[in-house]
C-alpha cells in the first residue's frame, strides 16, 4: 500500500503587504502555510526578499573582505546603494548610522535629504533604519517620513519609547512600519498591540531582533518560528505580520567573521538560511557573495509550485 503523507491545511494567513510604489513595488507575506511546507494545503504566495546593507557614512570597523566589493562607493551611499542593485539585492536597507549621537549626530535633516536621494536613485524598495537610539531617533524618523511622502518606504525601528510619535509619523505620510522589540513574544505582542490603536496592522512589519551563528540564533529561530506557528495555526492576529531579519551586522561582528572572508560568509549564509526556515519574510544581509549563495542554496523553482 502506497504511503501518503498527511496534509495539514491552516486558517490563518500572513498579511500581505506591499514596499515601494509603482515598479519598485514588492509584495511580501500572504501565506497560510508554515516555512517551506509546500506539501501541505495553502500558498506562500510571496517568495522572501533579500536586502543589502548601505550605510550613510563609511563604515570603520568592518574586515576588509566585507569592505571589498564596495571599497570605492562607501563614501557615496547612492552609488553604494546602486552597487548593491546589481548585485542582485531585492530591496535596499539604509542605516541612518551617522546620526547617532555616539557617532556624529546627523541632523534629521540631513538624513531625511539624503534617505530621498538614495530612494529616487534606486529602482528597488527601500528600508530605512535609523540609529537605534530611540530619542534621537524620534527626531529623525518623523522627518525621512515627511520628506519622503507618498514614497511608501519600510521605516523603523519603532520601539514601544517612542512608538507614538514615529508611528503616527510614518502613517501620515504614506509609509510601513517596523516594531522592534528585543526576542520576547510577550513584548512583541505588547507593542503591536499599542502599535494598532491607530496603526494599521496590514502596515506593520515585525523585527524581533536576529541573533547570528553560535551567538544566539537558536533564540531568533525559536521565536521567529513561534512568531509564524501562532499567526497561521492559532490565528493570533498580533503575530500576523511579515518578519525581517535583520541579521548582517550581527554576523560581522563575529569573531569567526573577522577572522577570514570563508568564515564570515558561512555564518551569514548559515545564519540566514536558519532564519530563512524559521519564517523570516526579508532577510537583510551585509556581503553579496553571502546573497548570492542563499540565493543558490534555495533555488526559484519551488516558489512557483
Amino acid at each position: 500500500m502506497e504511503y501518503r503523507a498527511p496534509i495539514e491545511s491552516y486558517s490563518g494567513v500572513v498579511r500581505e503587504i506591499t514596499i515601494g510604489k509603482g515598479e519598485k513595488a514588492l509584495k511580501i507575506g500572504g501565506e497560510n502555510i508554515l516555512p517551506f511546507h509546500f506539501f501541505d494545503e495553502g500558498s506562500l504566495p510571496n517568495p522572501p526578499i533579500f536586502a543589502l546593507e548601505v550605510w550613510d557614512m563609511e563604515p570603520t570597523d568592518w574586515p576588509e573582505w566585507l569592505l571589498e566589493p564596495f571599497k570605492d562607493v562607501v563614501s557615496d551611499p547612492i552609488k553604494w546603494a546602486k552597487r548593491c542593485e546589481n548585485f542582485g539585492a531585492n530591496a535596499i536597507s539604509f542605516y541612518l548610522t551617522s546620526t547617532d549621537p555616539a557617532t556624529k549626530d546627523s541632523s534629521a535633516d540631513e538624513a531625511a535629504a539624503l534617505t530621498k536621494n538614495v530612494a529616487e536613485a534606486i529602482t528597488i524598495p527601500l528600508i530605512v533604519y535609523g540609529s537605534g537610539d530611540d530619542k534621537k531617533d524620534a527626531e529623525v524618523l518623523p522627518k525621512v517620513a515627511e520628506v519622503c511622502d507618498g514614497m511608501n518606504l519600510l521605516i523603523g525601528p519603532v520601539l514601544k519609547e517612542n512608538y507614538e510619535v514615529v508611528g503616527k509619523a510614518i502613517l501620515a505620510h504614506g509609509h510601513l512600519a517596523i516594531a522592534q522589540t528585543p526576542l520576547d513574544i510577550n513584548l512583541l505582542k505588547e507593542l503591536n498591540v499599542k502599535l494598532c490603536h491607530f496603526f494599521p496592522a496590514e502596515r506593520i512589519v515585525i523585527d524581533p531582533l536576529s541573533s547570528a551563528l553560535g551567538y544566539g540564533m537558536e533564540y531568533s529561530f525559536t521565536l521567529i518560528e513561534r512568531v509564524k506557528q501562532i499567526g497561521i495555526i492559532v490565528k493570533d492576529s498580533m503575530t500576523q505580520m511579515p518578519m525581517i531579519a535583520n541579521l548582517g551586522g550581527e554576523c560581522w561582528k563575529t569573531k569567526q567573521a573577522k577572522e577570514s572572508k570563508e568564515q564570515g560568509l558561512l555564518w551569514e549564509g548559515i545564519t540566514a538560511l536558519s532564519l530563512l526556515l524559521a519564517g523570516a519574510n526579508i532577510l537583510i544581509l551585509r556581503h553579496p557573495e553571502a546573497l548570492r549563495l542563499i540565493k543558490e542554496t534555495i533555488g526559484g523553482e519551488i516558489w512557483q509550485k
